[in-house]
């Protein structure tokens, strides 16, 4: 019975490796901007507040790339009559 069991489940776990290889060579590049320091507060804050810093840093890590974007939006974007700084200046 032990000996049917295991090569039932062979195909099974051949298709599960197949299927995570044709995955992983067909991402494209992750733009983390705003994740990496998102995570490492996020991690903190978490790790804190009860033991929970998994959950921070992803929490950090969504929080900081949705910022990241907004931010990047913002400089795209200038509001009606204001024009950014030029670099090394602040207004």
């Amino acid at each position: 019975m032990k000996a049917f069991l295991v090569h039932a489940a062979l195909p099974l776990a051949i298709a599960t490796v197949v299927a995570t290889m044709m995955v992983a060579t067909t991402t494209v590049p992750a733009d983390a901007k705003g994740c990496i320091k998102g995570a490492v507060v996020g991690g903190i804050a978490g790790h804190v507040a009860g033991h929970h810093a998994v959950l921070g840093a992803v929490t950090g890590c969504l929080v900081g790339h949705h910022l990241a974007k907004k931010h990047e939006r913002e400089m795209q974007n200038p509001p009606a009559g204001q024009q950014p700084a030029p670099a090394g200046q602040q207004q």
